[in-house]
């Protein structure tokens, strides 16, 4: 359990000094606005349909934490190419779309195997306390990783050596991965005990959709569409449109990040007095206006208010839609009912960000395209609402829900997945065959 808080911290430090600034060094290498959007989301299918392997792929392997432990040293080794092509200062945007890919491929597609791995190694009166603790480390450990990581580029900067600059946060973030999978590589695996989760095909998951509890889905999977026309351009946006440092950039990611962090702490403690839907309402009316809001000015105390404001209501989103999703989903089938979830949002990430990038590309990548598309955005997230009418209650007592942050976003705060064995009351999660 200590090795796993150390992985944590290790890991989520990659998080915070790596992949986040992936997009600023697309800008700073020259390869444009609209790839610097995408480079965020279609790496994201890669470890989506990865996560359908993985069953059949741990076989292979022979255990879960031997597959755990292969997909983190891969996801580090694709910070190596990523680091020396700062350095030589050019890279074919192929090479960073496939460095992308192999970072998301690799650790998604280990997402499921060490859930399932912690569902068996964490004893199960421990399960809350351990992943709360877990994921307040990790918590920190992004901001730390993030903040370090502004401090190196704004040194760089001054040095008049930017590229240089992501060398290193590359090379450091490849580094925080190699700790993280000695630490991984530390825990045991107790034996494999019977299988307890039912078998959910893509088919029966469509299926669903009509059921009540396909309500919520296919809210949540058109909010996502919408969210993402705009999501993925506000680093661009305000890097490459609205010109503003990286001191300034780095602390408006951190303030959606924290505010997003203390918010979900909060909904922990008080979610179940205010009731997964009450919450769910506000976070969806709340995430409406946010990207018309980036149109109002560009003064960073204005920008940092909003940000505030867009962590804190992301976070009521988020939280509220994992209960519901959880709560409304037998236990033996939420595991593989959240893989084909994964794959079905990072279809609509992609759909989204790709029908966005077209929209700024048709338009360009200047005041009047980022106009145009954070009014389409906000506009078409309005139209959202109306599926969030026919989504019910939950039926049951809510979970407790630990979540792992996977990313840092401008817009959303993070990007995060439920650590499925935290949840209480539950029998041994088994990853889920499809």
């Amino acid at each position: 359990m200590c090795a796993s808080k150390a992985d944590g911290a290790a890991f989520s430090v990659m998080v915070g000094i790596g992949e986040t600034y992936l997009p600023a060094f697309v800008l700073a290498v020259g390869l444009g606005q609209v790839l610097a959007g995408l480079v965020a989301t279609i790496p994201m299918l890669a470890g989506a349909f990865l996560q359908l392997l993985a069953p059949r792929l741990v076989r292979i392997v022979g255990s879960h934490r031997r597959w755990v432990i292969l997909c983190a040293g891969l996801q580090g080794v694709a910070f190596i190419p990523l680091s020396i092509a700062a350095y030589v200062g050019r890279v074919p945007w192929y090479v960073v779309f496939l460095m992308a890919t192999l970072y998301w491929g690799a650790g998604m597609g280990a997402g499921p195997a060490w859930n399932t791995w912690m569902g068996r190694a964490v004893p199960r009166s421990l399960r809350s306390p351990f992943f709360a603790r877990r994921t307040r480390i990790a918590q920190m450990s992004v901001l730390s990783g993030l903040l370090f990581g502004g401090v190196i580029l704004k040194f760089a900067g001054m040095q008049e050596a930017i590229l240089g600059g992501f060398a290193v946060l590359f090379g450091v973030a490849f580094c925080a991965r190699i700790v993280s999978t000695y630490f991984l590589a530390r825990q045991s695996e107790p034996e494999v005990p019977a299988h307890t989760d039912e078998r959910v095909s893509l088919i029966h998951f469509a299926g669903r959709l009509r059921r009540p509890e396909g309500h919520l889905l296919l809210y949540m999977l058109f909010a996502q569409v919408t969210t993402q026309l705009a999501s993925p351009y506000f680093s661009p946006y305000m890097l490459g449109q609205i010109k503003l440092g990286y001191s300034v950039y780095i602390m408006l990611l951190g303030t959606a990040f924290l505010a997003k962090a203390v918010t979900l702490s909060i909904m922990a403690r008080w979610g179940a007095r205010i009731g997964a839907k009450t919450i769910l309402w506000i976070g969806g009316f709340g995430i409406v206006p946010l990207p018309a809001l980036w149109l109002l000015s560009t003064s960073p105390f204005y920008l940092m208010g909003l940000q505030m404001l867009s962590g804190s209501m992301w976070a009521c989103y988020e939280f509220a839609t994992l209960l519901l999703l959880f709560e409304t989903i037998r236990d033996e089938q939420r595991t593989a009912i959240l893989t084909s979830y994964n794959l079905m949002n990072s279809v609509s990430i992609a759909t989204g960000s790709i029908v966005g990038g077209l929209i700024l590309r048709g338009i360009g990548p200047g005041a009047q395209g980022y106009f145009l598309l954070f009014l389409i955005s906000s506009a078409c997230r309005l139209c959202a609402l109306p599926l969030m009418w026919r989504v019910g209650e939950a039926p049951r007592k809510l979970v407790g829900l630990w979540l792992r942050p996977l990313a840092v976003r401008a817009a959303a705060g993070s990007v995060e997945r439920p650590i499925v064995a935290a949840l209480e009351g539950d029998s041994d999660v088994e990853l889920a065959e499809l």
